[in-house]
């Protein structure tokens, strides 16, 4: 617990105003990203299957988690409201999708996300550190109800 103590208090002292902007526009990527999957659910589903992730006995469920996920926590980022946890929720499907969907079709490839998926990674991680910041739900809560 001492090195999330440690990291909490570094976030606090050390979180400059404007990484706020990158914050909110991580949260509306991911949530408009969501709301594409859940129009083209049969496309993210063909994805799936056409990946290694086929091999999971019941890929099916995949598709509708990874949008909703996408959804509730790109508002949650967006908002500041539970940020490290919404991140930490983000983090292992943009990871998937960098192993299993995007390395397959290649970097070079024409309508290739590699990059735009290897900048959200990073983003995601620099926020699990950060925290939701200053202007957040988060620090509202800490400092008035808590």
């Amino acid at each position: 617990m001492n090195l999330l103590h440690q990291i909490e208090h570094w976030s606090i002292t050390h979180n400059p105003r404007w990484l706020v902007v990158f914050r909110v526009l991580l949260g509306v990527c991911l949530f408009v990203r969501g709301i594409l999957f859940l129009i083209n659910l049969p496309d993210l589903q063909l994805q799936i299957d056409n990946s290694s992730l086929s091999s999971l006995d019941n890929s099916l469920w995949l598709a509708p988690i990874i949008s909703w996920v996408h959804i509730l926590g790109g508002t949650l980022i967006t908002i500041g409201l539970f940020t490290r946890a919404s991140v930490l929720a983000q983090i292992p499907i943009v990871l998937g999708a960098i192993i299993f969907i995007n390395s397959t079709n290649g970097v070079y490839a024409v309508h290739s996300e590699f990059i735009f998926s290897i900048f959200i990674l990073l983003l995601l991680i620099v926020f699990f550190v950060e925290g939701g910041g200053e202007i957040s739900m988060d620090d509202y809560a800490r400092r008035n109800l808590l």
